[in-house]
């Protein structure tokens, strides 16, 4: 029997970072290939037994309804809380206090794409006896975490150990944590964690540098992600779903005088126009590129229409 059976997925984040492709879709549904980037964090919980979803959300709530239309994933149930007032990451775990009880549970942010071991977060968490574990990792983005002898012993430097990790935002909480947030306020848990290591919490890690990981914030990092699918042929184990990584969705239509060069990849219901060329290019559901149009390096997002040359542009 899994000893975690629930999850809670951030998806409220703004987004900012890849704007302006998130003006319309929150982060955690952009596309990677033909899979909204949320799904993957799903598929990677699903896989280790987890029961229970909640996911909350903040700008364009709608979004999330279209994409899962009946609450449901790969046979999950979903329950979607929105925030009209974004709680950060503390204040959105307080805000399900009551939904997820009395047992532990796991977050795991809905931006990041990985295939690291969570088994091994949560037996060192029930073996160790944690208040929460953090998974860590050296991502090269930051090492805020200081970490000795399996106990995590300061975050930032607050009492002036040095870090040399970094929080690969996924997290296995036991519910000891709701008494540690106030009700109702907009704040992270990482000063809650820093504070709880002065109050005798036990704060664990587990350093899991195996495998790939990604936080999808910024657009270099997205193209990443891509090349890494299409080139390398990555395929995390856990991820549910037939033949994703197509580069042309079956439902688009390309010209057959169109070129696709390198890693560009075709959405659902997307046209691309005789004698265009798309070059390391993404487009997303619904784009549609003219004919004898030329795109380098650029993302097109949803039922957008594109002509000309352009290269390295955000549409």
């Amino acid at each position: 029997m899994p000893r975690i059976k629930q999850a809670f997925v951030l998806g409220a984040g703004l987004g900012t970072r890849l704007r302006p492709l998130t003006d319309e879709l929150p982060k955690p549904l952009v596309p990677i290939f033909q899979k909204p980037l949320i799904t993957f964090a799903l598929d990677h919980l699903i896989d280790i037994g987890i029961e229970k979803i909640f996911i909350n959300t903040h700008r364009l709530p709608e979004m999330f309804a279209q994409t899962f239309p009946e609450n449901r994933y790969a046979g999950k149930a979903i329950e979607f809380v929105n925030e009209p007032v974004l709680l950060e990451t503390g204040g959105g775990i307080k805000n399900i206090e009551i939904e997820l009880g009395g047992d532990p549970f796991i977050t795991y942010s809905g931006d990041v794409l990985t295939d690291i071991a969570l088994p091994a977060l949560i037996d060192e968490h029930f073996k160790q006896g944690n208040d929460v574990t953090l998974a860590l990792r050296h991502t090269g983005l930051g090492s805020a975490v200081a970490f000795r002898q399996n106990r995590v012993i300061d975050i930032s430097n607050r009492y002036g150990e040095p870090g040399e990790y970094d929080f690969a935002n996924i997290a296995v909480w036991d519910p000891s944590i709701f008494a540690r947030i106030p009700p109702k306020q907009k704040i992270s848990f990482i000063p809650i964690l820093g504070d709880w290591i002065d109050h005798g919490g036990k704060l664990g890690g587990v350093a899991l540098e195996d495998g790939k990981w990604f936080n999808l914030g910024s657009r270099a990092e997205y193209f990443e992600v891509h090349r890494m699918i299409g080139e390398e042929r990555w395929r995390p184990a856990h991820v549910k779903g037939a033949e994703w990584w197509r580069q042309v969705h079956p439902s688009a239509i390309v010209d057959p005088s169109a070129q696709l060069r390198g890693c560009s990849v075709v959405g659902k219901d997307c046209r691309v126009g005789a004698g265009a060329v798309l070059e390391e290019t993404i487009l997303w559901p619904g784009a549609q590129i003219t004919s004898k149009s030329e795109l380098v390096g650029c993302i097109v997002r949803a039922r957008k229409t594109v002509t000309g040359t352009q290269h390295r542009h955000l549409k």
